[in-house]
């Protein structure tokens, strides 16, 4: 078999088992072909297209970057259980990866990248697309995959893929490490032939480690949440994957322990949870963030603690307050200098905690102040969803009709511009699957691919991807794929004209959103800041790719009219987009956090002075977190 070959066959016989479930670890390939991987990679898949077209499923991408963004977005819906492997040719194809790998890794979640790379016998040097470095003849652009990898290997000789391949899985199905696995494939090493050994192309088991608490490290927990008046949890993704969602509630039932959570922990208790304060951070709630404010036990449970979840480290302001990090990778578990940390599975630690402290229960008056505090913010919320009948709604609005007109099990997907912080606060969810914000990384772009691959993750769910008008143009070609295989995704498309997000950033550090608007370039002033929109139509964009556009006009009947074109795209049987255009100076209701953006020290202009000024009073705020 060629090398290839014995890849393909390899991938299509390895799988997950997580306790009573097995299924394929690599569920199929992605690629796009070139002269790097047309003659290996493509040349395999096509052969076993003929003889055994159900070995290994190919699907088609319209752009490397997007092809690993799917997979990502499938990987979640398979609660880190099942993924892609994603092939590209030589040199502008592999480094088109670059960025969904980063994206892979900084979310802790599995793919598997099969980047090309130039000749190993360096026959030919330099060939089409090689990048050459004088001082490191060695060197190619692959090995820019290394640092965003968590596992890279290059088969350089074809007997390095045995253990290439091997390495690969234990990575891709490990909790601890998994991410981005990136092996780096040379296009001559692609098509040459070896001898195989069966075992290799046999069925093979990766069993999913659910490591439970050590008893020590459990007791030391015990007693500081027990010795605590006003404990709370921060949840996190691995409450997600780890499929914890139950015994999360129950815990915070049995306990009183009111629960906040992180934007990859959106979904592990529901919204109207009685213990439920929602988002807890920078894009918090004030229910999570006045109860976190003064908690003195925090609970961080499968949570990376990142600085929009410690709202740059201001969230927690308690003197003395105590960190019970609770997570399968020790890398978080110590995280804020923790003196209690549980290395474990999420679901197997709530499991032996909610034992561990049967009989203790918060304080009634701390219960009745997390209850007032969830009543007066979902107040909030529900004076932001009214329709004021504007032709140009705000953000609010539109989230607000949008989720209502959604059904409990539907997926939410977006990643970046002001929607992730608006959707963080606002959107009810109903699903522990039914929030997919990508905020780790929170890349431009994600958001229409990332959503075909939850839909192909469960295409049991509609999946609704919000996206504003900058990142729908970072990458909207994917929605070329879901017309080619009528993947069934509902796209609502925020136009307001520019980078909202970045907009209102700019304000609040006193650049006055420069930069940020679509409009036409003013030359003497070196600006983009005045003048009309842009005739840009993005409706008639998507739908020139083939798929199904409803526009909602600018009238004040729209947010009622995007109720109703959300409910006509559910029962479609293709991708829509419906088009809104929103006033992006209406924001959201503020949840009382905060972000760490550096201002400039020193500045003529007025407004960055004054933004100055403020930063500097919040910076005050500040704590190492050290507990």
């Amino acid at each position: 078999m060629t090398v290839s070959q014995a890849l393909v066959e390899f991938l299509a016989h390895q799988w997950t088992v997580d306790g009573g479930h097995r299924e394929r670890t690599i569920a199929g390939t992605f690629g796009i072909f070139g002269h790097g991987n047309v003659a290996g990679v493509g040349q395999a898949l096509k052969q076993f297209a003929v003889q055994d077209p159900a070995l290994m499923p190919y699907y088609q991408a319209r752009n490397e970057q997007a092809m690993v963004h799917e997979s990502v977005g499938f990987a979640r819906m398979h609660r880190r259980l099942s993924t892609f492997a994603c092939a590209a040719s030589v040199g502008p194809g592999a480094t088109n990866m670059l960025t969904g790998a980063a994206l892979a890794t900084t979310n802790r979640l599995p793919v598997l990248l099969l980047p090309s790379d130039t000749f190993a016998t360096r026959v030919a040097d330099p060939v089409l697309q090689q990048l050459e470095l004088p001082h490191d003849a060695a060197i190619t652009v692959n090995d820019a995959f290394k640092p965003l990898s968590r596992f890279f290997d290059r088969v350089s000789r074809p007997e390095q893929l045995f253990s290439a391949a091997l390495g690969a899985m234990r990575v891709l199905t490990d909790p601890v490490e998994t991410g981005a696995v990136t092996i780096s494939l040379p296009e001559d090493v692609q098509a040459e032939a070896l001898d195989v050994p069966l075992e290799f192309l046999a069925d093979r088991e990766w069993h999913l480690r659910r490591p439970a608490p050590e008893p020590e490290a459990l007791a030391r927990a015990v007693r500081a949440i027990v010795a605590g008046k006003r404990p709370v949890i921060v949840a996190g993704g691995g409450v997600v994957y780890s499929q914890a969602s139950a015994e999360l509630a129950a815990f915070a039932e049995a306990t009183g322990i009111p629960v906040g959570t992180t934007q990859a922990g959106g979904g592990a208790i529901a919204w109207d949870h009685p213990f439920s304060l929602g988002s807890i951070g920078s894009t918090g709630t004030t229910a999570a963030n006045r109860i976190a404010a003064e908690a003195d036990v925090v609970i961080g449970i499968g949570t990376r603690y990142s600085d929009f979840t410690t709202a740059s480290r201001t969230a927690f302001a308690r003197e003395g307050v105590r960190f019970v990090n609770i997570n399968v990778a020790s890398f978080d578990a110590y995280k804020h200098g923790s003196s209690l940390p549980v290395i474990a599975d999420a679901r197997e630690a709530l499991v032996a905690l909610r034992e561990a402290l049967a009989g203790f229960t918060t304080p009634q008056e701390y219960r009745d102040e997390i209850a007032g505090e969830k009543r007066a913010w979902d107040a909030t919320v529900d004076a932001g969803f009214i329709d004021r009948r504007l032709e140009r709604p705000s953000q609010t609005e539109i989230i607000g009709a949008v989720n209502a007109a959604s059904d409990p099990r539907d997926v939410v997907v977006c990643a970046a511009g002001s929607l992730p912080g608006d959707l963080h606060k606002l959107w009810r969810v109903r699903d522990e699957l039914g929030y997919h914000v990508e905020y780790a990384f929170s890349c431009m772009g994600y958001e229409i691919a990332g959503g075909i691959g939850a839909k192909r993750g469960a295409d049991d769910r509609d999946v609704i991807v919000m996206v504003g008008d900058g990142s729908y143009l970072m990458m909207h070609t994917e929605l070329v794929t879901a017309v080619a295989e009528g993947i069934k995704v509902i796209v609502v498309l925020i136009q307001n004209h520019g980078f909202a997000s970045i907009g209102h950033l700019s304000e609040t550090v006193g650049s006055q959103r420069y930069g940020t608007r679509y409009r036409y370039r003013d030359d003497a002033a070196n600006a983009f800041d005045d003048g009309p929109a842009l005739p840009v139509d993005l409706a008639a964009n998507a739908a020139s790719l083939g798929v199904s556009v409803i526009r909602v006009e600018q009238t004040p009947n729209a947010i009622a009219d995007l109720g109703a074109a959300v409910a006509q795209a559910k029962a479609a049987t293709g991708p829509t987009l419906i088009h809104i255009t929103s006033d992006p100076l209406l924001f959201a209701p503020d949840g009382e956090g905060w972000w760490d953006v550096p201002i400039a020290e020193v500045s003529e202009l007025a407004t960055t002075q004054a933004a100055k000024a403020d930063y500097d009073r919040q910076k005050a705020r500040q704590r190492p977190l050290l507990g």
